[in-house]
């Protein structure tokens, strides 16, 4: 049987379409509107969400994300707190959450325990930033018993024998991130994107998101048209939601629906 996040790619190439898989910090700027904007991107046509747990490190991140972990930790948010949310959305929306975290977090509740809260809070996938290829099999099976993915990153830096090893534990998708560096909204999308989409090719057929540096509506059509099955945009929804707040969730709607439209109207032209 296929997973949430499987059957959500198939639908999409089914129909000859692209994803949007938007991201969050949960607990920024709190929980009660991590949740409305959860449901809000999904209105908005999200394919998947990314729900991301916040982490004092977040080495792969650039500063707006750092600062949206900042807030949420001065809030005490932690690990359980981000389940209990995702619960509460899961039981409003059908869309795919997939839990966004680094490897610390995870460790310190239990990858076994966490297999089975992530599954009871009715996540559809794991992606975990700092997780070795080499350690991936076991959490990746131990997932894939509660119906769960796991999703695994792919940097250009990759070697095609790292890539294979990636793809080879990995499910759902792949996040091919598309600059070497941090996080962060970018003015266009960099062209180790098209070759490292290229390589990734040559090795899987698990549908790619590229991540990492996708703002508008523009740089996800270049990206679609790279080849990419999804984009993924993080950065540029963060700045938003630290610069509205709580009245958020309608601008976070709004644009992912924006985005969504820049797909359809690449697909009809």
């Amino acid at each position: 049987m296929s997973t949430r996040l499987q059957q959500a790619f198939a639908t999409l190439r089914a129909r000859g379409r692209k994803g949007v898989v938007p991201y969050l910090t949960a607990g920024d700027p709190d929980l009660d509107t991590t949740y409305e904007l959860l449901l809000a991107m999904a209105r908005g046509g999200a394919t998947a969400i990314e729900l991301g747990v916040p982490f004092s490190d977040p080495a792969a991140d650039g500063p707006v994300i750092q600062r949206a972990c900042e807030r949420a930790l001065a809030r005490h948010v932690r690990l359980d707190d981000v389940l209990q949310v995702a619960a509460r959305a899961s039981k409003q929306t059908d869309v795919p959450i997939v839990l966004f975290s680094y490897l610390n977090p995870l460790l310190r509740h239990g990858l076994q325990k966490l297999t089975d809260d992530a599954a009871a809070a009715g996540l559809a996938g794991v992606l975990v930033t700092d997780l070795p290829a080499e350690s991936a099999a076991a959490f990746s099976l131990a997932l894939q018993q509660h119906g769960l993915d796991l999703v695994s990153l792919v940097a250009p830096t990759s070697s095609a024998e790292r890539i294979a090893q990636i793809a080879a534990h990995a499910t759902g998708f792949l996040y091919a991130i598309s600059v070497t560096g941090v996080t962060g909204a970018r003015q266009q999308l960099s062209n180790d994107a098209t070759e490292l989409l290229a390589r990734i090719r040559q090795v899987t057929t698990l549908p790619v998101a590229v991540g990492f540096g996708i703002s508008t509506p523009q740089q996800a059509r270049e990206a679609w048209a790279q080849g990419a099955d999804a984009v993924i945009v993080g950065s540029a929804i963060v700045r938003m939601i630290e610069e509205a707040g709580k009245q958020s969730p309608t601008l976070i709607e709004a644009f992912v629906r924006e985005l969504v439209s820049a797909q359809i109207s690449q697909v009809q032209e």
